[in-house]
């Protein structure tokens, strides 16, 4: 708060001033947005993979999920960065923040047939990783009929 250093009520260069000063405000305020604007594409990962739908319920995303992701291609991936096979695991040990008692998400696309994503789930749990969750878009339950070639009664 500023006051007047004078008796002088004719001067009002050092009146009071009751002005809220919100430059500072401001400018945290935008250093935020662009530290978020930054960091939002960071934090998705990109591969543009044909999920299948499920009806489940989801559940709740971890804070840093570790993606596996078989390409249309059979191609393996580790969030975006492309694996070999035989690198897979390695490749996973290699991860930060990643140990063998964390879930791996297991992202799929629906062209990739079933013995392949077997495969590669065999290859993960051969190299220690067990905690396998498979990745599916959520669909709505009526969507989700009986299952392709099951038996109606």
């Amino acid at each position: 708060m500023a006051v007047s250093l004078t008796d002088n009520d004719d001067d009002d260069d050092f009146s009071e001033t009751h002005d809220i000063n919100v430059t500072p405000f401001i400018d945290v305020i935008l250093v935020l947005l662009i530290i978020f604007m930054v960091a939002a594409p960071l934090s998705t990962v990109d591969l543009p993979i044909d999920l299948p739908t499920s009806s489940a319920t989801p559940q709740k995303k971890p804070d840093k999920p570790t993606y596996v992701s078989i390409k249309p291609d059979l191609t393996l991936a580790i969030g975006e960065n492309a694996v070999k096979r035989t690198d897979l695991v390695s490749s996973l040990d290699a991860v930060a923040d990643m140990s063998k008692d964390k879930y791996v998400f297991l992202r799929a696309d629906k062209a990739v047939p079933y013995g392949e994503l077997m495969g590669v789930m065999e290859i993960l749990r051969a190299g220690g990783y067990s905690r396998i969750k498979l990745v599916a878009l959520e669909a709505p339950p009526a969507a989700a009929g009986p299952a392709q070639g099951a038996v109606q009664p």
